[in-house]
């Protein structure tokens, strides 16, 4: 049984929600993780808001093509968030049928940040939804086994990055450590070995991860080891966003570029692991 494939809503981030929905499905993926929160001042925010259109909408098209939605996204957990930044979205989230809402540790105050993540998923839970902590190579949190220690305190789980992975200095060692459920989904995109370099060292690094990420095979992370160091089975979400490439190619062909390359990758991991366990 193939395993299943996504696409994060960072990839096709020009498309509303009911549009990632429709273009998942078309480019032949099995879910999606959608954005009802903005993240960044300058972008675009969705009106994703329980009750609103859009949502609606978006429900409608999950229901004609039968993607789910796996993940919500976004929120960093800063010195400053409360509940009032994660109730609306965990609304949405169960309204789509969510199971996981990506966050990130941006707190340097390791016990408030715990604190805040606790907090988080106690009322996640009452929606069906776990928070999903993904340790981010210019945040606070930044390793793997730093993001792990944190979502077991708080009964969380993590999110697999294998671009924050590299950049954060993590190790397929600090993977396989992971016990199997505190990994519900690991992503994929590919990227050069060598970090980027500028005056601006965070800045290189987002610019990066936002807009310059590689198509899986066309860069050289160890990707086929990541995968194989993870549980069997476990579900991926591709994301990756590549500027250059999407003014190339319409959305439907880029999202197809995407899914064909990823899935060329699980497969071949996938026949290995069950060929050495025959």
């Amino acid at each position: 049984m193939k395993r299943s494939l996504g696409v994060a809503h960072l990839t096709l981030l020009s498309l509303t929600p009911p549009e990632v929905v429709t273009t998942a499905a078309a480019a032949g993926f099995d879910f999606v993780g959608l954005r009802v929160k903005a993240v960044t001042a300058t972008e675009r925010a969705f009106p994703m808001h329980a009750g609103s259109p859009m949502l609606r909408e978006t429900i409608a098209r999950m229901d004609d093509t039968g993607i789910i939605v796996r993940d919500i996204e976004f929120l960093p957990i800063t010195p400053t968030t409360t509940s009032g930044d994660w109730l609306a979205a965990l609304e949405s989230g169960a309204a789509l049928g969510a199971t996981a809402l990506t966050v990130t540790g941006a707190d340097p105050d390791r016990s408030r940040l715990l604190d805040t993540l606790t907090r988080l998923t106690a009322d996640a839970a009452g929606y069906g939804i776990r928070p999903v902590l993904e340790p981010i190579s210019y945040q606070p949190v930044s390793r793997v086994a730093d993001a792990a220690a944190v979502a077991r305190a708080a009964r969380a789980a993590i999110m697999l990055d294998p671009l924050h992975v590299h950049r954060g200095g993590s190790t397929l060692d600090e993977i396989r450590a992971l016990e199997p459920d505190l990994v519900p989904v690991v992503q994929l995109c590919d990227a050069p070995l060598e970090a980027p370099t500028g005056p601006d060292r965070v800045a290189a690094l987002q610019r990066e991860a936002r807009v310059q990420r590689l198509l899986v095979g066309e860069g050289a992370l160890p990707l086929a080891e990541l995968l194989d160091a993870t549980p069997a089975g476990t579900p991926v979400s591709v994301e990756i966003p590549h500027a250059e490439l999407q003014a190339r190619w319409s959305p439907l062909e880029y999202a197809t570029l995407a899914a064909r390359s990823a899935r060329q990758l699980i497969d071949r991991v996938d026949e290995a692991r069950d060929t050495a366990a025959a």
